[in-house]
């Protein structure tokens, strides 16, 4: 009896490891990884250095590297929530730091947009890096444009705070809704580079709107309205008959044959 209940006390611990380990077993793989939740255009991942395609539903892996052509548009999506959107022409990094949950992703050109997810009260710490930029955010919606080859980067904050660090010629700035910041190699940063509204960050939203315009218009199967064909409503919306159409105008009529020679 002394021994069954010995075997007992020492069964049930172990069975409820096992079943812990079962358990965070997926939930450590979905912490190391990003489900792509929407693909479109030109987006693949370099594995090997080599391109390969991703589609809805993949996932990329720590220290790999997410590259979008003209026409390419990715969304993401990380264990916590927390998503993020890669916009044509741009080259990313997926967690470069092995092991680390804070660095998110690292911006080598072209421009993205982080939405971090975080309980009420409780900040979620993640950093975003460029060539001459780190943002530290911790719980926020922000966009990191990194302009070329120079690492010139433009910062600009949507809902929360983030603070924005010059990692080559030092200096450090807090950055508002609606503000903005742009990180230049070798100028410090300093408050009075804060740019509130500029034509830059009109640009910028108006390149995601149009990303976003075109992303709907596929996912309602009118693609992008090309001549000749019928085409979605403002933002994508399936509107049927009632949607305006473009038809391509019709060829010109060959003109008529010259009249014979007089005798």
């Amino acid at each position: 009896m002394i021994w069954r209940m010995t075997l007992s006390g020492m069964v049930r611990p172990l069975l409820v490891a096992a079943a812990l380990v079962v358990s965070l077993a997926p939930l450590q793989a979905q912490d190391t990884a990003a489900k792509a939740l929407v693909i479109n255009g030109d987006v693949s991942v370099l594995r090997d250095g080599n391109p390969w395609a991703l589609f809805e539903g993949n996932t990329v892996r720590p220290q790999q590297i997410v590259k979008t052509g003209p026409d390419g548009y990715a969304r993401f999506q990380v264990s916590d929530g927390s998503t993020f959107e890669v916009f044509p022409n741009s080259q990313v990094t997926f967690r470069a730091v092995q092991g680390s949950l804070k660095d998110l992703l690292d911006v080598w050109i072209g421009r993205v947009k982080v939405y971090i997810q975080h309980l009420p009260g409780v900040p979620n710490f993640n950093n975003v890096s460029s060539p001459t930029a780190v943002i530290s955010v911790r719980g926020t919606v922000f966009a990191v444009d990194v302009e070329d080859l120079d690492g010139t980067t433009l910062v600009s904050v949507d809902e929360g705070l983030v603070e924005v660090r010059n990692k080559v010629a030092g200096g450090e700035v807090y950055v508002h809704p609606t503000e903005q910041v742009r990180v230049w190699r070798n100028q410090p940063l300093a408050q009075k580079l804060i740019d509130n509204g500029s034509i830059a960050r009109k640009v910028l939203d108006a390149v995601r709107d149009a990303a976003r315009v075109a992303l709907e218009r596929q996912a309602g199967g009118g693609g992008v309205g090309a001549p000749g064909t019928t085409t979605t409503g403002p933002q994508g919306d399936k509107c049927g008959k009632s949607c305006p159409t473009t038809t391509a105008p019709a060829p010109p009529s060959a003109p008529p044959p010259p009249p014979p020679p007089a005798p």
